[in-house]
């Protein structure tokens, strides 16, 4: 277990105490417009304070006809600057680093929460999206962009970009999905286009130091993973993220897709040539013996998701135990109030088979 409790430095400067890290979870607390409310400050900055090395929020939409849920927490307006600092210095006064996670639902957003039909890098018939124009394109680009310079401001250590889940920028990676003529589609190189000039623009706009990331999903998805593969080789020798946070659900599993028979997916990415940049794991991390395995197998940290929900104190609670187990599901919601959910968190979590109990 020594690893897990060892500082980790990224290649931007800034260094998580340990090497957990909160996943970032949907959790419908937050204000309709977006703004920060008191229940999402609570359920996160608890985190913080039970021994998170880094707090991840959950996804903050970048534009607001990229909502990809309800009480989704908003970064797109400056409206949205006095919750975020907030927020950026609740997180640290736990000794833990700050990320915000930006997203765009694309085609997944909801039309009647939204307004108009949602967004698609081409008309797709199944969610009823109409494909972004070149012009709209370079929109959902310096909408990313601006939204990471809003949390410099707000005082954020970094922002993760969620191109996983089939969520838009995932959308544009997907051969399938993507079937644009234009710069933005075609090619791997292509599709992974707007991915890439967000990056840099970050990197131009924010300060040196401003930790950067990208959460990308293996498989699923209209996916493929072979050009993940691609892809996270090229952004890691390319230096220009400072971890790539692979979204696995099960990293210990073989691919589903053939011809990687013999090897998980998680070592599929920890083989990969990273240079400077961090591997981060997650998907059923719940024990400590999961995420010393992670690390074993080559990812840097680990990233929990419901292990966190239950206990927000997990990595305290391992680092005193080492063969400390989560309290078993299903559990009330008198505990879940007690460890910092909202109602709206909790009743988002109870349409979870066998998570919560009747």
């Amino acid at each position: 277990m020594t690893d897990l409790f060892a500082p980790l430095t990224f290649a931007s400067g800034a260094r998580m105490k340990n090497r957990f890290m909160l996943a970032p979870l949907t959790n419908l607390q937050s204000h309709a417009d977006g703004t920060l409310s008191d229940d999402e400050y609570h359920w996160l900055t608890m985190r913080a304070r039970g021994g998170f090395g880094a707090t991840m929020t959950c996804a903050s939409h970048v534009q607001a006809e990229g909502l990809g849920f309800p009480g989704q927490l908003g970064c797109f307006a400056d409206r949205h600057l006095p919750g975020l600092t907030r927020l950026a210095a609740g997180i640290h006064e736990g000794d833990s680093l700050a990320i915000l996670q930006l997203h765009h639902a694309g085609m997944r957003s909801p039309a009647d929460e939204i307004g108009q039909a949602p967004l698609c890098p081409s008309d797709n018939s199944e969610f009823g999206a109409r494909a972004l124009t070149t012009a709209e394109v370079e929109g959902v680009r310096e909408a990313f962009i601006a939204a990471a310079v809003r949390a410099e401001r707000a005082g954020f250590d970094g922002v993760e970009l969620h191109g996983a889940h089939g969520y838009l920028l995932g959308q544009f990676l997907s051969p399938g999905i993507n079937r644009r003529g234009d710069d933005y589609g075609g090619s791997l190189e292509n599709r992974a286009r707007l991915l890439q000039e967000i990056i840099d623009g970050i990197r131009t706009r924010c300060r040196p130091g401003f930790l950067l990331g990208l959460r990308l999903s293996p498989e699923r998805f209209d996916i493929v993973l072979g050009e993940m593969l691609e892809l996270a080789q090229q952004l890691c020798r390319e230096g220009r993220i400072d971890f790539l946070d692979m979204s696995l659900w099960d990293g210990f599993k073989e691919p589903a897709e053939p011809g990687y028979e013999g090897s998980s997916l998680l070592s599929l990415f920890a083989g990969i040539d990273r240079g400077k940049v961090r591997l981060g794991s997650a998907g059923k991390i719940r024990t400590g013996a999961a995420a010393a395995r992670c690390l074993a197998e080559g990812a840097d940290f680990v990233l929990t998701g419901r292990a966190a929900i239950l206990h927000h104190d997990l990595p305290r609670r391992i680092a005193s135990d080492p063969a400390f187990e989560p309290v078993p599901n299903p559990v009330t919601r008198d505990y879940l109030k007690e460890e910092g959910l909202g109602k709206a968190f909790i009743d988002y979590m109870a349409s979870w088979k066998g998570f919560v109990a009747d």
